[in-house]
């Protein structure tokens, strides 16, 4: 083993998933950098380091220093103190202020930031309130240098450690040491393997009950995560003994812990016991038990005569409904809860909007709501009726974090209608049951052939299953509808048949089966072709969707493909291998309730500031800032999974297909996709990796228990 002291002068490569890291250290002594590798998550230039490790020589690259233990040290250079300052660790000080700042003080920087700040007045462009925020953020600095120094020591990236000292406080390396798993739970960005390499570190024994624990939590996290609500007891440890690399049995005293320390529940399963994690379970009894509640309670006093009804909205709207359209109107004019559900122009707006005209004739209020924001909007166009979020229909408080609607202080209507229930997960259903009006009628919408819901849980399906609802399946398409090559496709696949191909009209298709050839086509396509032929943006008309993240056309390579074509240059922020840029397309990943932005909005960039390290995202109708540690929660979006785009619709959609994709190829990802398109649908790649994908029939469905207890609770009402 050998030791290595230097300043990183620039970082080559960087996972964002394994911290895996490819850098160039300046070295006292040599004439050149020298290239280090290893699993060294969140360097900047200008930080110096102490690696431990071993010189290798790579076939291609030559010689290299194989990393296997870091530690970071205070830069002592010129140098390295302006590209440590101006690295965006202290906030108010960018490559600028940092080069203006080491012009001045030299060696000296750190010293006079530290013991004399109010000298940094001497530099230009440096104002009280600029030496005020970099006092401040020194001294956070200060503070957190412990522990940073800790946590990059053990593995974990300093981006996190003022998110690790703001949740944990002065005792955080305390906390740590005492448990590190609990920073897979507690801090956004840091998963398992990062903890347990902490553990390992620290000490902690492969067999330790701590760590156990803590392997079981994330597997059955992981498992929610594919939409799980539950999953099979025995599943559960064989997938946890594999990550753990211990045996299934080893896992059984860990798991019985857990259940009596309530973090999971055990049910009797049909086969064999199930495995919920608390929370959800305890959403998926009180959500069962909330609507067998529900539709056993009588509906509001105003008479709707249905034999009337029909014949009056079709004379008021001029429109001939269908049967199967008659048949959802009646049902729900004349009960407490109707699914309906259809695909693509068979429908489904119409109905709504008839039964709004009769609800309106009637004085009854109703209220429109739909899982996000881009299928609010859309069904606010589609019915000419304001819809909302269900998270603003329940009035959900970001500082309170609770739904101000609830039980206790129910919606005020006398009908509440859902759209695209299929986006609906477990939690949020949850949430809205509880805030029905006992009286109201509840009208569940949604196609039940597109992929479930991002979030656990498979709503719609379950309703559809338990029996305890009517429903109402439309599957005419009607005349105007049909002559869209979008809608005649999107059946087609439905029932497992191959699309209509053709390079004209509404749904085009490119073939290519070379991948790397592929990906081009796929940018000039977006760039050039589709903008020239039918006057689309490329980047606010136009979206690609890509059946998986990884890979030559995944999601990742796609938006660096793309990003480099559409905007390549502008203020940018860089963090390792991402690049985020002044005019970016991007899409948050998580839910963030105080800035009331959810996992799958996409906006773009509007300003950035590289001397502070923060950005400003438009989403629709206002701005939202993102500080240098929020940066993680933005990924860029000028391609997305075809999961992240549902409840939205394009103007064109752009789809590569390859036997690449095989593990994703199936029919309702396809269906999905073909449905995002509301002008054009464009398809380029392999035939063959097309035929893949109709002829594949769904995934095994989500392990779920609502569909048995709906169905218990149906039994318990009808006796």
């Amino acid at each position: 083993m050998a030791t290595l002291e230097g300043v990183v002068e620039r970082i080559t490569y960087a996972s964002a998933e394994d911290g895996y890291t490819v850098a160039r250290l300046a070295v006292s002594g040599r004439p050149a950098p020298v290239t280090v590798v290893g699993a060294m998550p969140g360097l900047h230039p200008g930080q110096g380091l102490r690696l431990t490790g071993e010189w290798t020589r790579h076939a291609r690259f030559g010689e290299q220093f194989r990393v296997s233990a870091w530690e970071v040290l205070t830069p002592a250079t010129r140098v390295g103190i302006e590209r440590y300052l101006g690295s965006g660790l202290i906030k108010g000080v960018g490559p600028v202020t940092a080069r203006r700042l080491v012009e001045r003080f030299g060696e000296e920087t750190l010293q006079i930031i530290e013991q004399s700040p109010e000298r940094l007045r001497e530099v230009s462009g440096v104002g009280p309130d600029r030496v005020a925020r970099i006092r401040a953020a020194w001294d956070t600095q200060r503070e957190v240098r412990e522990v940073m120094l800790f946590l990059q020591g053990h593995g974990v990236s300093a981006t996190y450690a003022g998110k690790i000292f703001k949740t944990y406080g002065r005792g955080a390396v305390a906390l740590v040491r005492e448990n590190p798993y609990r920073l897979a739970r507690d801090i956004y960005g840091i998963g398992f393997k990062t903890a347990d390499g902490i553990a390992a570190r620290l000490g902690v024994s492969p067999d330790a009950p701590v760590r156990l624990a803590a392997g079981l939590l994330h597997v059955l996290g992981s498992l929610t995560e594919d939409g799980h609500c539950c999953y099979p007891r025995e599943g559960l440890l064989k997938a946890a003994a594999e990550v753990l690399q211990v045996p299934p049995a080893a896992l059984e005293a860990s798991l019985a812990r857990l259940g009596e320390a309530a973090e999971v529940v055990v049910e009797p399963g049909e086969e064999e016991p199930v495995v919920f994690p608390r929370e959800l379970y305890e959403a998926e009894v009180a959500l069962a038990h909330r609507l067998g509640a529900f539709l056993k309670a009588p509906r509001f006093g105003v008479a709707l005569d249905t034999a009337r009804a029909l014949p009056w909205v079709e004379g008021q709207t001029g429109l001939v409904l269908a049967p199967r359209q008659q048949a959802a109107l009646a049902a729900a004019l004349g009960g407490k809860a109707v699914v309906i559900t259809g695909g693509p122009g068979t429908g489904k707006t119409t109905i709504l909007r008839c039964l709004l005209t009769i609800l309106e004739r009637k004085g009854l209020r109703a209220l429109l709501t739909a899982p996000t924001g881009r299928a609010s909007k859309r069904m606010t166009e589609a019915t000419g009726r304001p819809a909302q979020t269900v998270h603003r229909l329940l009035e959900f408080s970001p500082r309170e974090a609770v739904f101000r609607r609830s039980a206790a202080r129910p919606l005020a209507a006398e009908a509440v209608i859902v759209d695209e229930l299929s986006m609906a997960d477990l939690p949020l259903m949850h949430r809205l049951v509880e805030a029905l009006p006992p009286e109201a009628l509840l009208v569940l919408v949604g196609d039940a052939d597109q992929l479930p819901s991002v979030g656990p849980g498979a709503v719609l399906t379950d309703c559809i299953a338990s029996g305890a609802f009517p429903v109402v399946r439309l599957e005419e398409v009607f005349r105007q509808a049909e002559q869209s090559l979008i809608v005649q496709n999107a059946h087609r696949v439905n029932r497992g048949e191959m699309p209509l191909l053709g390079e004209a009209g509404d749904f085009q298709f490119l073939e290519e089966e070379d991948p790397d050839r592929l990906a081009a086509l796929v940018v000039e396509t977006v760039a050039h072709v589709l903008p020239a032929r039918h006057h689309l943006h490329p980047v606010e008309e136009i979206q690609v969707l890509a059946p998986m993240h990884r890979g030559i056309m995944g999601v990742a390579a796609l938006n660096q493909a793309l990003q480099a074509a559409l905007n390549p240059s502008g203020p940018a922020l860089t963090r390792g291998e991402r690049v985020l840029r002044a005019g970016d397309k991007v899409m948050q990943l998580r839910n963030n309730y105080e800035t009331e932005v959810f996992n799958g909005d996409i906006g773009r960039v509007t300003r950035v500031d590289p001397e502070e390290g923060t950005l400003t995202v438009r989403f629709e109708d206002r701005e939202v800032p993102y500080e240098a540690a929020d940066l993680n929660e933005l990924t860029l979006a000028y391609a997305v999974s075809v999961h992240k785009s549902q409840g939205s619709e394009y103007p064109a959609i752009l789809l590569p297909l390859h036997t690449q994709h095989f593990i994703m190829l199936r029919r309702n990802l396809l269906y999905t996709a073909i449905t995002r398109g509301r002008r054009l649908d464009v398809l380029a790649g392999s035939r063959r990796a097309l035929a893949i994908a109709v002829k594949t029939a769904p995934a095994e469905g989500r392990h779920t228990r609502l569909a048995a207890r709906l169905r218990a609770a149906a039994r318990r009402r009808e006796g």
